[in-house]
């Protein structure tokens, strides 16, 4: 059994990505500050290599997360994650000013032979979108491997794809192995396991800030995609319930995360078990998360980490939150 852990709730602060795709909402409408053109990412909750997320609280303030779980030791993240070689998780928001590229990820067997790092699942929670928005999701029509490389090749992939129109509040599960993008004019919030492997299929021939087009990764899409046809399906798995003062209902999960959509009018109160550790992501709102020693302001756009075995918390305000649980 792991000791009870007495680490403080932590408040982070992401690495932000610039793109060719990215827009400004997360600069403009959530404060986020950066040096670049665009914000087309934010890593909230992040361990990852290519973009940690940064304490700014407390006895930790400066460092990265990882280097606090480093200290702390992995009994912070919770009974279901001890012994797992990588942080679990990778919690984003996406502004998507254009279209993304048509990609797929791997699963943690080839990503770990090939790429060094866990496959990559992930989900995504539509947060605003113009009208008329849509992604790609799937096949439409059934290929072979040799057809879904001739069909990259000779640029008419998108003729077998599943384009489907989007709104705010779906849901979107992507496992590993299947082809996606998210399209022009969507801002979303994405869990996923904690990878970078991205294997594109399709750009739209655009070039880069150099003027080179972006790379494919044509040979390796071709080993991992499931090219089956999917039935489509974005509302969220669980319904509505009231708990500890907040109406909570369950988006999707699966064996890497569960993500729950926590909406309160005045407040409520959780707790945080030694199985895992709590993310809570602001999507609207402010209000404060408070505990025996501890008050955190919270707006929208923040990100908060809750070690396992920390036991009960409480949030005040009228708040719209993603949490994610391992």
């Amino acid at each position: 059994m792991l000791p009870i852990y007495i680490m403080e709730i932590l408040s982070l602060y992401p690495t932000l990505k610039e793109t060719i795709w990215g827009g400004r909402s997360l600069i403009d409408d959530y404060g986020f500050e950066t040096d670049g053109d665009n914000a087309a990412e934010a890593w909230l909750l992040s361990c990852h290599k290519d973009g940690p997320s940064f304490v700014m609280n407390g006895e930790y303030e400066g460092k990265t997360l990882a280097q606090v779980i480093a200290e702390e030791g992995e009994g912070v993240l919770g009974t279901n994650n001890i012994g797992k070689p990588d942080f679990p998780v990778l919690i984003k928001l996406i502004d998507a000013r254009d279209k993304l590229s048509v990609q797929v990820h791997p699963d943690d067997a080839y990503a770990r032979e090939y790429e060094n790092e866990n496959g990559k699942t992930e989900a995504w929670y539509v947060l605003k979108c113009d009208e008329g928005a849509s992604l790609i999701y799937g096949m439409k029509n059934s290929l072979s491997r040799d057809e879904f490389a001739s069909a990259i090749e000779n640029g008419t992939l998108l003729d077998d794809v599943n384009v489907v129109a989007v709104k705010p509040g779906d849901v979107v599960y992507i496992p590993s192995g299947m082809l996606h993008a998210i399209g022009e004019g969507i801002l979303l919030a994405e869990v996923q396991q904690s990878s970078n492997s991205t294997y594109r299929v399709f750009d739209y021939n655009r070039r880069d800030k150099n003027g080179n087009l972006r790379e494919l990764h044509i040979k390796k899409a071709v080993d991992v995609v499931d090219l089956s046809t999917v039935d489509v399906d974005f509302s969220a798995t669980g319904d509505k319930k009231i708990s500890g003062g907040a109406e909570k209902t369950y988006l999707t999960g699966c064996e890497y995360f569960r993500m729950t959509l926590v909406e309160t009018k005045e407040g409520y109160e959780d707790s945080a078990t030694d199985e895992s550790f709590v993310s809570l992501l602001v999507l609207e709102g402010e209000g404060e998360l408070r505990s025996d020693e501890q008050v955190i302001a919270l707006k929208k756009g923040s990100s908060i980490f809750i070690p396992a075995s920390f036991g009960k918390y409480s949030i005040c305000g009228e708040l719209s939150i993603l949490e994610t649980r391992t």
